[in-house]
């Protein structure tokens, strides 16, 4: 009969077991990634930010169809994701709808990205190669994105195959979205802003000290205006400030100066210097 002890110890060393095969397992169904142009670990920064930028589309696949009866193809594209049916890094695939044929337009693992003020220029490397075109090289192709702020990603378009020469032939791909746009700057200048500060916090006075009086204080009516005292004493000195600038005839006129004749005097002139004559 087997002691507990071992029983316990087989079933741990069968849990490992399957432990060890699930991570291997997730290891291996792990999605690749791009692998930009250039040795691992001295790729540019730049090219690494814009790459990082895209990452809202890593999850998105996007499809075209183009051309007419046998000559129908369509193209499916990801974001640094495999696109293609087969595990080859293919991040751009033609798919023949006459005969299913896959053809791998661009890898991700020769991805090459750079981006200006409204746009972004993503490259994929490294296809299949050419049967008679172009020297037989590698296939390549090229999505140029431009910025639109109303969608995340859309309108995937073929624009054209360039095959006609010698070499560096590609396929060129265009297509819409929001990340390639310029960040929004602000149009306030330091003026508005202070002015929208101050207004804030004067709703924000204005608010709360009314709340305040009627709620804490118990104020009725034009009482429940925060400090209503001191703001009609600023009103009457603004006022009268106002008054004392502004109006343009003075409010205490000065009394004209009269001389003083003898036709003022009248004919009692004489006899009100009676009581100085002595008696």
């Amino acid at each position: 009969r087997m002691s507990p002890f071992y029983s316990c110890w087989g079933t741990g060393l069968l849990l490992l077991l399957l432990l060890a095969i699930t991570v291997r397992e997730s290891w291996q169904a792990e999605e690749k990634t791009c692998d930009l142009v250039g040795e691992k670990g001295r790729e540019s920064e730049r090219e690494l930010a814009v790459l990082k930028r895209m990452t809202p589309l890593f999850n998105k696949s996007f499809e075209s169809t183009v051309g007419q009866g046998q000559d129908t193809y369509m193209y499916r594209f990801r974001v640094c994701r495999e696109a293609g049916n087969h595990s080859s890094g293919a991040g751009l695939v033609q798919i023949n709808k006459s005969n299913g044929k896959e053809t791998v337009v661009g890898r991700i693992n020769e991805t090459h990205i750079f981006n200006g003020s409204n746009w972004i220029m993503l490259i994929y490397k490294g296809g299949d190669e050419y049967d008679n075109h172009c020297g037989k090289e590698q296939r390549r192709a090229v999505v140029m994105i431009s910025c639109n702020r109303h969608t995340l990603a859309d309108n995937f378009i073929p624009v054209s195959e360039e095959r006609g020469k010698v070499q560096d032939c590609f396929y060129l791909f265009e297509m819409e979205s929001s990340l390639a746009c310029s960040p929004e700057v602000s149009h306030l200048s330091v003026g508005s802003i202070l002015l929208v500060t101050f207004a804030s916090l004067v709703a924000v006075y204005i608010i709360g000290g009314f709340l305040y009086q009627r709620l804490v204080v118990g104020a009725k009516g034009m009482e429940q205006f925060p400090h209503l005292a001191f703001w009609q004493d600023v009103g009457n000195l603004v006022a009268d400030g106002c008054d004392f600038v502004c109006r343009s005839k003075p409010r205490n006129v000065p009394a004209t100066y009269r001389g003083v004749g003898d036709d003022q005097l009248g004919e009692d002139s004489e006899e009100r210097d009676d009581h100085l004559l002595p008696m």
